[in-house]
């Protein structure tokens, strides 16, 4: 099966000369169709500037990325932004909504830019919060949530396109441990519906429900560090 994400080589450096900050040295990733994959490791390892290429936000020093099959390096601004759009739906640890929007266009944002119909947006979000138990909710502005019921939208809002790949950022980290549990057995479901997720948490417990963990440490995967395949 081709990965959903292929990296070689993949680097990333800030800076130069004597103030270069090598924040990637070298990753190799590979991440499969209905994998769910944890990345892991303490602040300044990396993790979050790995996420932030695997999600078309950045572009590598040096290195090449595919995703889903299309190499990513070299593309326009307009052609990446369409691949965010398209292949991958992100959720943040801030949610992101839209204050002064209600719930129901909130979900139907990334389809209204991808150039759906608008009856088919409204019976898509529809459908999408159901999936994630906010149907009630489609009215409603973010302000009058919950942090775990707009964390609920985000995802709805995360899977409008039918993204190749979910990449979640330290989706738990406003909840308090309850909310959270809630919002991870969501993305477990997820998962066990045939979503490919990453996820980047600094949290040993939350990564354990992962399929796989990748270790990210001083900038290339642990494993690769220690001489293991």
């Amino acid at each position: 099966m081709s990965p959903i994400i292929q990296t070689q080589a993949l680097t990333k450096t800030f800076g130069a000369n004597g103030t270069a900050v090598h924040a990637l040295r070298g990753i190799d990733l590979a991440v499969t169709k209905g994998e769910f994959v944890a990345l892991v490791g303490p602040s300044g390892s990396g993790k979050s500037t790995l996420m932030a290429i695997i999600g078309c936000l950045d572009a590598p020093t040096s290195g090449t990325y595919a995703l889903d099959g299309t190499q990513v390096q070299g593309l326009s601004g307009s052609e990446l932004a369409r691949i965010r759009n398209i292949k991958i739906g992100f959720i943040f640890q801030s949610y992101n909504l839209m204050p002064k929007a209600s719930i129901l266009r909130n979900v139907e944002l990334p389809m209204l830019y991808a150039g759906v119909s608008r009856k088919e947006r409204r019976e898509r979000a529809m459908t999408l919060l159901e999936k994630v138990g906010m149907p009630e909710k489609a009215n409603v502005l973010p302000g009058n949530l919950s942090g775990g019921q707009r964390q609920r939208v985000a995802i709805a809002r995360a899977l409008a396109n039918e993204p190749a790949l979910l990449l979640a950022d330290e989706p738990t980290g406003a909840l308090d441990s309850h909310t959270g549990a809630e919002v991870l057995d969501l993305f477990q479901e997820l998962n066990a519906m045939g979503n490919t997720l990453v996820l980047v948490t600094h949290d040993p417990s939350i990564a354990a429900l992962a399929q796989r963990r990748v270790e990210i440490r001083d900038g290339l995967i642990a494993g690769a560090i220690a001489g293991v395949a």
